[in-house]
């Protein structure tokens, strides 16, 4: 079933205009003025905090070159140990925290 439409649709009741009601002036006034809006925000100690974070590593490389070049050379060089019992606890603390 379809319905074509071509704007002339027709109210089945006749439509009548709403009064919008007027504000209420203050005492004594004889004359309203509008109200002006000023908008603040507080921060809490734990938002400034994270501000503060955010700026610091926002300016921090993404890469710490030296430690890389550190690891770089110690893969090289045979010396870089690898601590699997390490790597293990990590990704237990990892699981645990995804599950909280």
């Amino acid at each position: 079933m379809s319905q074509k439409i071509d704007g002339g649709i027709t109210a089945s009741a006749p439509l009548r205009p709403v009064a919008t009601p007027a504000k209420a002036t203050p005492a004594g006034s004889g004359e309203a003025r509008p109200v002006e809006a000023a908008d603040s925000v507080r921060l809490t100690g734990e938002a400034t905090s994270l501000q503060a974070m955010q700026r610091e590593l926002s300016t921090a490389p993404a890469i710490d070159s030296a430690r890389v070049q550190a690891v770089r050379e110690a893969l090289e060089n045979g010396s870089y140990r690898i601590n699997p019992d390490a790597i293990a606890q990590r990704m237990l603390e990892l699981d645990g925290q995804l599950q909280a």
